[in-house]
This record gives C-alpha cells, structure tokens and sequence, in this order.
C-alpha cells in the first residue's frame, strides 16, 4: 500500500522472487513507474490499483503479505488509525504479514522532542536551514505519526496474533503482524 515508485516490492522481489504484486498509491504516475520496474523483476502478476487504502476495494483474506512502507503516518485520529488497521488484518490470509516501515514518534513529548532536534539537526546537515524547517514544518501540518508501541498495541487489539520490532532508529522504525 502506497508504494510510490516500488521500492518496497522490489526489495521484496530480492528476498521472494516471482510474486504476484498488487500495487497501490494514490498517485498515477508513480503507479505507473512501480509497475514499470516491479514488471521487470517478476515473472508473477501485477496488478495496480490507484486510490486511498481506506477507499480502495481489495480482496478480503487473499494477501500473503502487505507492505506498508512511509505511508500509515498520513492517516489522522485515533478512529482512522483503527480502520485502517482492521481493514488491512482482513486484506490478510490467516497467517499473512503485515509488514510496516514508517514515521513514528516516541511514548512521551519530552523524548519525540529530542529525538525530532536531532532529526532536525541531520536534515540541516544534509541541505541547510531551509530544508530542516520545511520538512519539519511540512511533518506539523500533514502528517500525524504515532509511536511503535501505539501501532503494535493497535495490531494486537484488531486481532493479530503476534506482533514483532524488527528495528528501531530515533524516528523510523521498521515492524509488523502476523495474521
């Protein structure tokens, strides 16, 4: 889900060769730039389907695995976060995984504000005072990331049966469910 230019899958692809891929984003374009390159690595099927996960209509119980990568941070209130999260428990195939790399935030402000002064400080370091501030001001207005913990806990209360970190760094963590 979300998969923008399909980096995610075809780092998959790597790992498990010759999957039939779903495909979606919001976006045409990088639909059609992920198909491009997913089609070229695969042998399996592809399909694609442009819109908003919450919005989409996707075969219930039929997916091994979902990728969620740099893309459940978009969504909003504590009611859109559960939605999203039983919508995708159901996408799944008992014993499917959801696998998820994204934007979070840390369990109190006092640690989320150290932790963003320093992913501030990386991004000036990378290109300037500019670029901190308009990533960072951009993070305020768009999205609403949650902590690991509030995800994990989420996935256990919609009904995943385990639930796993696979790696944590400041403000990006990597983890997931097994159906």
């Amino acid at each position: 889900i979300g998969c923008g230019a399909g980096n995610y899958t075809l780092k998959m692809l790597t790992k498990i060769p010759n999957l039939n891929c779903t495909l979606n984003d919001l976006s045409k374009p990088m639909l059609d730039k992920a198909k491009e390159r997913v089609s070229s690595q695969t042998n399996g099927e592809i399909e694609v389907l442009q819109g908003d996960i919450r919005e989409v209509d996707f075969k219930e119980n039929h997916y091994d695995i979902i990728l969620a990568g740099a893309v459940l941070h978009h969504l909003r209130d504590d009611n859109d976060w559960e939605t999203t999260f039983i919508k995708l428990y159901k996408l799944l195939k008992p014993g499917g995984c959801l696998m998820i790399s994204d934007l979070i935030i840390q369990e109190t402000d006092a640690v989320t504000k150290y932790v963003w002064e320093v992913y501030g400080d990386y991004l000036e370091g990378l290109n300037g005072k500019d670029y901190r501030a308009n990533v960072l001001d951009y993070i305020e207005k768009e999205d609403s990331p949650r902590s690991m913990t509030y995800q994990l806990e989420l996935m256990k209360k919609v009904g995943f049966s385990a639930v796993e970190v696979l790696h944590k760094n400041m403000c990006f963590g990597a983890f997931g469910g097994i159906k």
